[in-house]
């Protein structure tokens, strides 16, 4: 635990967000750094209030700290920090991902993961859309990731456990507190086949505002996002924005056109989301984005090259070009040219062919 003392110190600073949180890590590498740093350096940080500046330097409150960690053994949770290996892959990629998240349960591996969100007041429809969809996802592989709401989100987590797959529950409070208190049973269960997590500190309570904000993890965890249903003003659809805003795939379940509880649904399909029938909608378009993904590599870093070099490069080719005609072109001597056209094809910039003919690559 004491590796993340500083990680929880930052976290406390009040001026210090999750994306300021972010960049003062980008800085300084690791969150002792910060609070080691000189003040001059901090200070010209981007965003970074002198407030903030100040709580960071004349930061005390270690004793809270200490107060912190015992409360996290008494639950018998764990933390991840942002640079741990285990932390979600997908969810570090976002623009504000949390710096620490609290785990109840174990982080299964996640290299394909799936939101499935919708209406607390789920209709039957819903509750059988959600059941089939799970079972399908879970047995192609795929962690399905929800809010341990009411309504969907709670069928969702129960069809992956009864499908013997791994799920994720994201609350919107701290990861001691069950809510809604109904849920006790699901609670466990997952902690035992698979985790609960929260950025929130232990005893934060389930506040109206913290649901939005939990939102944006659920689909940052995720390859997508599924709402089965959702009403025209729901929590799912700011899920579902928060998938788009972090390039992620929306797909929605279209309703019956008079129930209140698609119409949120039906809407986005409109928008421009995806609309599933079947689990393989969503497997074939994620299929699909990842193929995209690959074919779209980034080219190879550039080799650095000194100012000779360069200049010789100027005069290849992927055209074979025998040295004789190199030396003529580049008007540079024979052991000038030779010993350049060493160098570049150790680093590996050209390739030589039989008779001292040299080709870039």
């Amino acid at each position: 635990m004491e590796q993340y003392r500083h990680w929880l110190a930052l976290k406390q600073v009040t001026g210090v967000g999750n994306v300021l949180f972010k960049r003062l890590l980008e800085r300084f590498s690791s969150p002792g750094a910060i609070f080691s740093a000189p003040p001059l350096e901090l200070a010209s940080v981007e965003g970074l209030s002198d407030t903030a500046a100040r709580a960071i330097l004349s930061f005390r409150a270690f004793s809270e700290i200490d107060r912190e960690f015992e409360k996290i053994r008494k639950a018998g949770c764990a933390l991840v920090c942002l640079h741990d290996p285990e932390y979600p892959t997908l969810l570090a990629a976002i623009y504000d991902p949390p710096p620490l998240l609290y785990v109840k349960g174990t982080l299964p591996p996640m290299p394909h993961s799936m939101a499935v969100v919708g209406a607390r007041q789920a209709t039957p429809y819903g509750r059988k859309v959600t059941q089939h969809l799970c079972r399908g996802l879970v047995q192609q592989g795929m962690v399905i990731v929800s809010g341990f709401a009411r309504g969907i989100d709670e069928v969702a987590h129960q069809s992956t456990l009864a499908a013997a797959g791994h799920t994720l529950a994201v609350l919107g409070c701290g990861v001691d507190r069950i809510y809604p208190p109904e849920h006790k049973q699901l609670y466990h269960d997952i902690a035992d086949r698979g985790a609960l997590l929260s950025e929130f500190d232990l005893g934060t309570a389930p506040e109206p505002h913290h649901f939005p904000q939990r939102n944006r993890i659920i689909s940052g965890l995720s390859l997508g996002c599924v709402v089965v249903e959702a009403a025209e003003r729901s929590g799912a659809l700011i899920t579902a924005r928060h998938a788009l805003e972090q390039g992620r795939e929306v797909f929605a379940v279209p309703g019956p056109i008079f129930s209140p509880s698609s119409a949120g649904s039906n809407r986005l399909i409109q928008s421009g989301a995806k609309l599933v029938t079947d689990t393989a909608d969503i497997l074939n378009e994620v299929q699909y984005a990842a193929s995209q993904e690959k074919s779209e590599a980034p080219p190879p870093p550039e080799i650095p090259l000194d100012e000779a070099e360069a200049v010789l490069c100027r005069f290849l080719s992927s055209e074979p070009k025998q040295i004789d005609q190199i030396i003529g072109e580049s008007g540079q001597t024979a052991a000038s040219v030779s010993g350049l056209l060493l160098i570049l094809e150790l680093k590996g910039v050209i390739e030589k062919s039989q008779g001292q003919f040299y080709a870039r690559k």
